[in-house]
Order: C-alpha cells, then sequence, then structure tokens
C-alpha cells in the first residue's frame, strides 16, 4: 500500500473549481479501476496556517499502480486534468508514504472507498510531521511505537482523549526525506482540543518518562496541521 501525499497552495479565486476537479473528475476517474483511490481531501483548518491550503492523498495498490497512475496524468487520460488543476494552485508538494511497521492503519481495501462524492459529516485530523535527529530514524521509531502508542492508548482508558493515532507513515525510500514521520490522528474530543490550543500544557504533561519529554531524546523538530475533511471526502 503506498500513499500519494500532496499538500496544494491553491489560488484563492479558484478554491472552488479545484474542489469541483477532484470531485467530479479525478474521483469518477479513478473509481474505472480498482488499483488507485482518492482516499483524503482536506483542508487546513482557519486560523491555523497559510490559507487556501488543501491536502489530498491518494491511495495506490502497488507501486505498479503508482507508475500506471502516473502515467495516466503525465500523458494519458487525466493529462488535461492535470494541466488544469496546475493552473489553479501555486504550488504542489508531493511525497510517497507507506505505513510503519506498528501503524494501526496498515491497508486500505480500495473497492470500498467511494467514488461518488456523496456528502456527510466534517472531521478534524491532526497530522504531526517529526524530523528525528540525524541517524535516529530507528530510535524515533522504535519509542513512538512503544511510548507515544502507550501514552495515547492510556489516555483513551482515562476517557481523556483529545486524538487517536490511526496510522503512522513515512516516505519511502528514495522518495524524500529519509528521517521523517508522520503521525495520522483524529481528533475525538474538540473542546479538549480547543483547550490544548489555548492553554499551556499542565507540567506533568511535560515531566520524565512522558511522550512530551522523553521524545526529545529522539527529536526535537515537528510540526501537526490541523486538518478538516470536505464534506465529501471519500474517507473522513
Amino acid at each position: 500500500m503506498l500513499l500519494l501525499h500532496e499538500v496544494h497552495r491553491v489560488a484563492g479565486a479558484h478554491e472552488g473549481a479545484f474542489d469541483q476537479a477532484y470531485r467530479d473528475e479525478l474521483l469518477p476517474a479513478l473509481g474505472q479501476g480498482d488499483q488507485a483511490r482518492l482516499l483524503w481531501y482536506l483542508r487546513l483548518a482557519h486560523g491555523s496556517g497559510a490559507a487556501y491550503t488543501v491536502m489530498t492523498i491518494t491511495g495506490c495498490r502497488d507501486a505498479a499502480a503508482w507508475s500506471a497512475l502516473a502515467d495516466r496524468v503525465r500523458h494519458g487520460d487525466l493529462a488535461q486534468w492535470s494541466a488544469r488543476v496546475d493552473g489553479m494552485r501555486h504550488q504542489c508538494e508531493a511525497k510517497i508514504l507507506t505505513p510503519v511497521t506498528w501503524s494501526p492503519l496498515q491497508e486500505i481495501d480500495l473497492s470500498t472507498v467511494p467514488t461518488s462524492g456523496e456528502e456527510h459529516e466534517l472531521s478534524l485530523f491532526m497530522e504531526d510531521t517529526a524530523w528525528p535527529y540525524p541517524g535516529g530514524l530507528q530510535a524515533y521509531l522504535d519509542k513512538a511505537g512503544t511510548l507515544y502508542d502507550t501514552t495515547l492508548a492510556k489516555s483513551k482508558e482515562g476517557g481523556q482523549s483529545i486524538i487517536e493515532l490511526e496510522a503512522a507513515y513515512q516516505p519511502v525510500y528514495g522518495s524524500h526525506k529519509t528521517t521523517e514521520v508522520i503521525l495520522w490522528q483524529r481528533v475525538v474530543n474538540q473542546k479538549a482540543l480547543i483547550y490544548l490550543l489555548a492553554n499551556d500544557l499542565p507540567p506533568p504533561a511535560t515531566a520524565p518518562g512522558t511522550w512530551m519529554h522523553d521524545a526529545l531524546a529522539v527529536r526535537d523538530t515537528w510540526e501537526s496541521r490541523i486538518l478538516r475533511s470536505a464534506s465529501w471526502s471519500p474517507l473522513y
């Protein structure tokens, strides 16, 4: 399972047309087969970063499916679509991801992913991207797969969860930075998230033995994005 992760800096005047291009054209085009699907279409939450930022995550069954999709976009039936979409944005940053060994989500049955663009409720996600110290990728993965996972599990048991880890990804070798890990998390308590944004962490949350403290041994550079699914995003 490979995931094409793209961050689009959309031109404000073309925001609606950009949405329609993905919903009304790409979504059904990928639905013609079972090798690739648009999975998530999300917007950076207002007030949390650059305006008109859209994130898309496209699932490909394997490397061959990704190669076939690339051919369609470059000189196949999606080439004209790609050219029009490119004219609606200022920039697009892309990388190919794969689940780490301890990721809760390993595979997605692409045949079950909707391609109709039907509307539904909205969801919030927190995407944490961490850059471990040089040469420390495995040390970060080991600690995140134990201490971080345990920390979230304890919060859930105590009824204090703000987020739940759905997946953890890293870039495919040779396609992006070698030392990067993405934690893909669903926001399950929006009121608690607002409190977190408006207040400092209490001292116990950063004490020795906690993720916020002990993770400093394996990384001190990371970034969070708050993302809101579109009302028609296939997964949400």
